[in-house]
């Protein structure tokens, strides 16, 4: 029976406690980076076991306070994938670096070990993986490259909680990670991020992300803090509020049940379109845990008579919202342009492009809403069947 409202593609879930919290915090008299995102910045590091985390405004922040921290800037050069969102990519611009893409695994659509090995140069400071979708990277080829060359590795991880690499979960090692808290991620404090990594360097990167500042509002106005401060570099305003760690500390909590949700949902989708010769289900290989942020189908373009767009578009008409992860860096007029890019310069990722469809995918969805989705779905590849 055809769905009577539409489903958006994602929307956050927040309970009464996260509602609690932060009306707590408005009445606390402390609303910027105070107690709780100290506590959000504790309980977060104990959940991955890393061995310091920094929290800011966004996973944007994460990455471009990671970059500044570790130095880099024009004349360098940073290895990553197209295959992302172009957050990923706009901060080595902003560094004044050069973003150096290669492409991606034909399974996982992750940045491709083998083609990042050819693209090292003398001028290559930091490979930036992005684990898409949640899957994790093949993250051990990584840094064996990075050892060999003397590379840093910077993890965009945005999609990447709470996965698993190994045994080991993301965002665990000493190497910076930066985690997103958007409205649709796996967590969420409507914005925000995490940086994780070494104490030392997140210090360094403490004062990069407020405005270069020897002491942060938190150190200066609370009771024995001192009023004096020193810039002793161009910083920027990248703090996360207590308003936002409020939702933070119980979506921590929750996160748990969110995934076990997330996972059952999977569970319905390759059950349903595992078999059908339209589709290929997502990859999750037998050494991760994958995060699930998002379920990324892909199309067999070959077995039906429509384009993917129009998949969409059909399945819009049935009132199922989707979406597409993501348009690669290299097809945006900015990139395009400056570097001079062709759509097949990065074949894997080109060609997965013109047929991927995200689906919806949170710890909301219904067991009516999971079953729209997929009768949906199937309902218009057996409509335009070829």
């Amino acid at each position: 029976m055809p769905r009577a409202e539409f489903l958006p593609f994602a929307r956050p879930v927040i309970g009464e406690e996260e509602i609690a919290e932060v009306v707590d915090t408005l009445r606390s008299g402390w609303i910027t980076t105070g107690p709780k995102t100290k506590s959000f910045e504790g309980a977060f590091k104990e959940f991955l076991g890393a061995p310091g985390a920094l929290a800011l405004n966004s996973c944007t922040a994460g990455l471009h306070t990671a970059l500044v921290t570790l130095g880099v800037g024009p004349g360098d050069e940073v290895i990553t994938t197209p295959m992302t969102f172009a957050a990923s990519v706009n901060v080595i611009e902003h560094v004044g670096a050069r973003p150096v893409l290669v492409d991606v695994e034909e399974d996982t659509l992750n940045i491709d070990p083998v083609a990042i090995e050819a693209a090292v140069t003398s001028r290559t400071k930091v490979i930036l993986p992005v684990h898409y979708a949640g899957h994790p990277v093949e993250l051990d080829a990584v840094f064996e490259i990075a050892k060999t060359h003397g590379l840093a590795v910077l993890e965009d991880a945005a999609h990447a909680l709470p996965a698993k690499y190994n045994g080991r979960t993301i965002g665990s090692g000493s190497n910076p990670a930066a985690f997103s808290f958007y409205a649709t991620k796996n967590l969420t404090t409507g914005e925000g991020g995490m940086l994780t990594g070494n104490p030392e360097f997140l210090e360094r990167a403490r004062v990069v992300s407020l405005h270069g500042m020897s002491r942060d509002a938190w150190k200066r106005y609370a009771k024995g803090g001192s009023w004096f401060y020193e810039v002793i570099e161009p910083g920027y305003k990248y703090n996360m509020t207590d308003i936002q760690a409020a939702l933070g500390l119980w979506q921590l909590r929750r996160l748990g049940d969110f995934q076990e949700r997330r996972r059952a949902i999977v569970a319905a989708y390759n059950s349903a379109f595992g078999q059908h010769r339209t589709f290929e289900v997502p990859t999750e290989r037998e050494n991760v845990e994958h995060a699930w942020h998002l379920y990324v189908l892909r199309l067999n373009l070959e077995a039906i008579t429509v384009d993917r767009d129009r998949f969409i578009d059909e399945l819009a008409k049935r009132n199922i919202g989707a979406s597409v992860h993501f348009i690669p860096i290299h097809l945006h007029p900015f990139y395009r342009d400056k570097y001079g890019f062709a759509p097949g310069d990065f074949p894997v990722a080109h060609k997965n492009y013109k047929r991927i469809v995200s689906l919806p995918l949170h710890p909301g969805l219904s067991e009516a809403d999971v079953s729209h989705v997929i009768e949906a779905v199937t309902d218009v590849a057996d409509t335009f069947s070829r």
